[in-house]
């Protein structure tokens, strides 16, 4: 049984990421005879610069990468579907704006101290493309902490302290560094580069030939 290390960089606001973990995820279970892993998250900010209050998806996306509506009501209907397939729910009416996700990056480098980083990172994936609840709120991180069990007191005191800010800018610098522009990266055995909310079947055929070479 190999072991292989998985580091995993990727951003609360961005689909792909939920896309690219389930399957991930998925292709894990499939290789289990051959392989286990030991995975890392690392943070990603899409929108490093962006204002508390947030910005309007539509606006935004037209903004930044010159997306039509027709092309933004094509690209919700695929990740809608391909989350379907992977057993996540995308509600895109709900989600209406996008928002600044660097304090969610703090709680999760805390609660990767307390053991639930994944945990914490699904339930905010959860909160923000299925209930459309504002990743950059304190109340609302400091009640899906306390909803996974973390200390809902202790996740408040790391938010309002501004705790953990350097380390999570120092692991951002350090994967701009390595190359890393768009998320999801998922980095096997510090070589193998895998980009993109690829389906299961692309990760468990990499993975095999990684563990079979390893």
């Amino acid at each position: 049984m190999k072991q292989l290390r998985i580091d995993f960089v990727s951003d609360i606001s961005c689909p792909w990421c939920v896309i690219g973990l389930k399957s991930l995820e998925q292709a894990l279970d499939k290789v289990g005879d051959v392989a286990s892993a030991d995975l890392h998250f690392h943070p990603f900010e899409l929108n490093p610069q962006m204002a508390p209050e947030g910005e309007d998806i539509g606006e935004h996306l037209q903004r930044k990468y010159g997306a039509s509506e027709e092309q933004g009501a094509k690209t919700r209907a695929m990740i809608r579907e391909r989350g379907a397939e992977l057993g996540f729910t995308f509600d895109m009416d709900k989600r209406g704006r996008i928002y600044n996700t660097f304090d969610a990056h703090r709680l999760l480098h805390w609660a990767d101290m307390q053991g639930r980083q994944r945990e914490l990172k699904m339930a905010l994936f959860e909160a923000y493309f299925t209930r459309g609840e504002n990743p950059g709120s304190h109340d609302v991180l400091t009640r899906v902490a306390g909803e996974i069990g973390l200390d809902s007191a202790e996740a408040a005191e790391v938010l309002a302290s501004g705790a953990y800010a350097n380390e999570v800018r120092e692991q951002e610098e350090f994967f701009q560094r390595q190359g890393i522009t768009a998320v999801p990266a998922i980095i096997i055995n510090q070589r193998h580069l895998i980009s993109g909310g690829q389906p299961p079947d692309i990760f468990e055929q990499a993975l095999r030939q990684i563990a079979a070479a390893s």
